[in-house]
Parts: C-alpha cells; sequence; structure tokens
C-alpha cells in the first residue's frame, strides 16, 4: 500500500514541508478486554480507522487534514481488575495533550481533534484547561460511535462490544474476530439506585460486578455488511466536520 499523506505515521517531511494542514486529528483509544471474540486493542483499530477514512475523504476533497498515531491507553479505573486492561489517570492524559498542543501551537497548526473511541474517555474539561493555557490551538473532541442513529443500522443496541463493535471490526479487522458463537451474550446488570438509573446521578461503574464476559450489548447479530453501513456513514460525516473546521480562519466565523 502507497503512503496515505493525511497519516503522519506513513507520510515523511519531504511531503509534510510543502502543505499546511490546517487540522491535526489526534485519535485515542483503549486497551481493554472486548467480551471474548474482540481484541483488546478494538477501539485503536477503530479510532485509527475512521480517523484515516475520514481524513481521505476530506484530504480528497481539498482539505488538508494530518492524522497522528494513536493513543492506544485511556480511563480504565473500573476495570483494574481485568490483566492487561491498561489504565491511564485523566491528569496523565491532560498532560499528554498538553504537550501535543504545546507542540502544534509552537509549528502554527491551528486546529486539533481529538478523534475518540472509548467511552471511558472524558476530555471536554480538558479542552477547556487547554483553551485557558494555550488559545493558538482550537481542540475539539469527536466520538465517532455517537456519529448516526444506531437503530438506523443495527438491531442490538448495547454500549461495549455489541453489535455496533463486532459489526465495525467484522469490516475493519475480521482476522481478529473470533467466531461469533465463541462470543458471550453481553448481558449486563444495571444500577438499584434510581437516580444512577435515570443518569442524574453519576459514579465508578465496577466492570467485573456488572458482566461475566465484560461485554455490554448482544453481539451475534453483527455483520461485516452492517459495519461497512455504518462506517461509510460516519466517515462521511466526520469527514465532512474536518471539513468545516478546516474552513473557520477566524474563530469569531463559527457561530452565526
Amino acid at each position: 500500500m502507497s503512503p496515505r499523506p493525511y497519516v503522519l505515521a506513513e507520510t515523511n517531511w519531504k511531503a509534510v514541508q510543502e502543505e499546511r494542514f490546517e487540522v491535526a486529528v489526534l485519535p485515542w483509544g483503549a486497551t481493554e478486554a472486548h467480551n471474548y471474540h474482540l481484541p483488546y486493542g478494538t477501539d485503536n483499530y477503530q479510532a485509527e480507522y475512521v480517523a484515516a477514512e475520514a481524513a481521505r475523504i476530506a484530504y480528497e476533497g481539498g482539505t488538508p487534514v494530518m492524522v497522528l498515531p494513536c493513543i492506544p491507553f485511556g480511563i480504565q479505573s473500573g476495570q483494574l481488575d481485568i490483566p492487561f486492561c491498561i489504565h491511564l489517570n485523566p491528569t496523565t492524559q491532560h498532560a499528554i495533550l498538553k504537550d501535543i498542543v504545546d507542540t502544534l501551537a509552537r509549528q502554527g497548526v491551528p486546529k486539533l481533534v481529538i478523534l475518540n473511541g472509548h467511552g471511558g474517555n472524558a476530555f471536554k474539561n480538558m479542552v477547556r484547561e487547554l483553551w485557558v493555557h494555550n488559545p493558538e490551538v482550537y481542540v475539539c473532541v469527536v466520538d465517532w460511535y455517537k456519529v448516526g442513529h444506531w437503530p438506523d443500522f443495527f438491531d442490538h443496541m448495547g454500549e461495549h462490544a455489541g453489535e455496533m463493535e463486532t459489526a465495525a471490526m467484522l469490516h475493519i479487522r475480521p482476522e481478529l474476530v473470533l467466531p461469533l458463537e465463541q462470543a458471550g451474550d453481553g448481558k449486563a446488570k444495571t444500577w438499584i439506585i434510581e437516580g444512577f438509573r435515570a443518569g442524574w446521578a453519576s459514579a465508578q461503574r465496577l466492570w467485573t460486578l456488572v458482566t461475566e464476559d465484560t461485554g455490554v450489548g448482544y453481539p451475534k447479530a453483527a455483520t461485516p455488511e452492517k459495519g461497512r453501513r455504518y462506517l461509510e456513514f460516519v466517515c462521511r460525516e466526520i469527514a465532512r466536520f474536518f471539513q468545516q473546521l478546516a474552513a473557520v480562519r477566524d474563530l469569531k466565523d463559527l457561530y452565526e
């Protein structure tokens, strides 16, 4: 495969120095168990795929976008008893982001999109603090898995290693997905306290007390075709976001 000029790990200084990139994209995933049938790197494979494919669409449409290497570890504080679920504290994530933003600011890259692939990552307050520290780089977050109305594509909603993620991986890296008859059913317990159930109260969820197979969502209805349809929609929408963001040269133009 030829080097992709919008993927930093594949391109080179000769190509990069000849072009101005208005938007950098940072895929950020996690390393965690995904039921019995999906690999630990599921969130990373998905974030990398969506970032690169959306960047390709934007780049071929005339918008220079550069995808940075994926950060493969996320917040796993509720899964510390599961072997090799690798945890980063939010303060560590913020320190990494601060260094990246400072570097981009020095190099004149004005916008950074964090392409988030893990539900446990929470960047909103970090983005606010980064703005206070360094307003030269406009930082925003895209949770790729929230793009699109899931019932339009899938029969079972789930949350983690369910039909959506399984279908996505059957499209992206099918050789890493075990036969679906080996997957657990992804059954999960829910809170007994009404405030937690309603969503207006929150607390750390202890994953192995919630689910036996680490999945939350039924995966066995997934197909590669469902994954392809959903990912094509997601990547088109995110590419359009990249293009619109890149076109804003003065922040006052973000509002109408």
